[in-house]
């Protein structure tokens, strides 16, 4: 699926001379290529995020779902540098390989989580860590949620014993416009940069329906109707059009050099094809209303988010080529979220759109694979042939088609990241549990061994001087 035909790696110092500030960046080179600007500033808050490379890593004999519409069984598969280097059967192990009897269990690519608060809205929660909406205007495109996140956070551990590798940390969805996510490796930081995924392009959250309404209705401000949301909508493209074009006539003819603004920079970067738009949204109508205005402004939407009544919309969903991502059975909590399906998910898979399963919760995050497999089972009920093989994807690659990133997750094939989960058997029983984690090929989380089961400097308390909890 071919979300994102405009990718996010462009420009980063090439029109915009990396820092925006140089009127010489208007002179152009013979024979050079033109690209877009950098609004996104792909290069401002740089990942810093590194895995050291121990020792390569065989699973023998195991059943594989690969993230690609296969199951293969007792198949073998080796982790070396990083990388997935080899499957297949009777693979020789390398020397000094940790070799991991499979027999009887089942690997999977990592999980990956496309709607996340964590580190945004820690554990344990209390007012003053609560750091995801920032509720002071209808559009806070400017903020980043990446600049909230608290990398102790003990949910993060807690969702990697589940077998998530990778998160997508989104603000909350009080605005028309709540800001910048960032997507995250699930390995221990001492800043968010340590964790964040390499090359990952930002998204853009975006909230339509009661939220926005309500926030700002209440207050006696605009917005107070769906109407009002979509005229904020349009409001705020319009104006990131015209910031758009003044950057772009600056850079080609020079002259006065235009103001930056943070929020119109985030906006601009959408309709330049760097960032990707996750839209909160759980009607129908209101999914075919904001891919109207995604039309209007031609922009992608990457993904609508909770998605109560995707399966209305499946079809225009496939046509657009937008995800939705979904809950297996969360409904009825507030009136926009009462007419659902629990085959939802099964229903937007069935139509060829792109499905998928999420958390949007610090204890729903670990137990995807449960969620899966009551979505799945809804599914088969209403009479489609769903199986394991399939189902997967709504935790892996479907998730990293969404962010962007399905070039380097989200799948057992030769090349990706070494990102994988080693069950103790099918992982859509609730008799089975994660083994191991391996995140980029190494061993993050081994529920047999104490010293692989990650704890945040949080949980650890106050130690003395000999390193010993008081």
């Amino acid at each position: 699926m071919q979300l994102h035909s405009r990718v996010f790696g462009r420009g980063i110092a090439a029109l915009l001379c990396a820092s925006l500030l140089v009127s010489a960046c208007g002179e152009k080179k013979a024979g050079s290529e033109q690209r877009s600007l950098d609004f996104a500033r792909l290069d401002a808050f740089p990942s810093t995020y590194s895995v050291a490379q121990s020792r390569p890593v065989l699973i023998q004999d195991a059943t594989l779902l690969t993230g690609t519409g296969e199951q293969l069984e007792n198949t073998d598969l080796l982790l070396k540098g990083g990388k997935i280097a080899k499957i297949g059967q009777d693979l020789e192990a390398p020397k000094d390989a940790l070799v991991v009897d499979g027999k009887g269990k089942w690997v999977t690519p990592g999980i990956i989580d496309v709607h996340s608060h964590l580190g945004d809205y820690p554990a344990p929660s209390i007012e003053s860590s609560q750091d995801g909406n920032e509720m002071t205007s209808p559009n806070t495109a400017q903020v980043w949620a990446e600049h909230s996140v608290w990398t102790q956070d003990p949910q993060f551990p807690l969702a990697l014993a589940g077998g998530v590798t990778t998160l997508q940390i989104l603000p909350g969805s009080a605005n028309l416009f709540g800001g910048r996510s960032v997507t995250l490796k699930n390995v221990p930081g001492r800043s968010v940069q340590d964790m964040k995924f390499p090359g990952a392009p930002y998204g853009l959250k975006m909230a339509c329906g009661e939220n926005p309404k309500r926030v700002y209705g209440g207050k006696g401000t605009s917005p107070s109707t769906r109407m009002g949301n979509v005229a904020g909508y349009r409001n705020a493209w319009i104006e990131a059009s015209n910031y758009k074009k003044k950057w772009e006539e600056y850079v080609e003819k020079g002259g006065d050099e235009p103001e930056r603004d943070l929020g119109l920079e985030t906006l601009a970067g959408v309709l330049n094809g760097d960032i990707l738009v996750h839209n909160h949204c759980y009607r129908g109508e209101e999914m075919a209303v904001m891919m109207d205005v995604a039309k209007e402004f031609d922009f992608q939407i990457s993904t609508f988010h909770h998605a109560v009544e995707a399966y209305k919309v499946a079809d225009l969903l496939a046509e657009n080529n937008v995800c939705a991502a979904m809950w297996a059975d969360w409904w009825g909590f507030k009136h926009e979220a009462f007419d659902m399906t629990e085959a939802n998910i099964a229903i937007v898979d069935q139509a060829k759109a792109c499905a998928m399963i999420h958390s949007d919760s610090g204890v729903g995050v670990q137990h995807l694979n449960e969620e899966v497999a009551k979505a799945m089972t809804a599914g088969q009920r209403a009479g489609f042939d769903i199986q394991p093989k399939d189902a997967v994807t709504w935790m892996t690659m479907n998730p990293a088609k969404a962010l962007g990133i399905d070039k380097q997750t989200g799948s057992l094939e030769m090349g990706k990241m070494a990102d994988v989960v080693i069950w103790s058997g099918n992982p859509f029983s609730v008799y089975t549990h994660v083994d191991q984690v391996f995140i980029d090929g190494e061993l993050m989380y081994d529920r047999s061994d104490k010293k692989r089961q990650p704890r945040s400097d949080f949980e650890l308390g106050i130690l003395n001087a000999e390193g010993e909890r008081l």
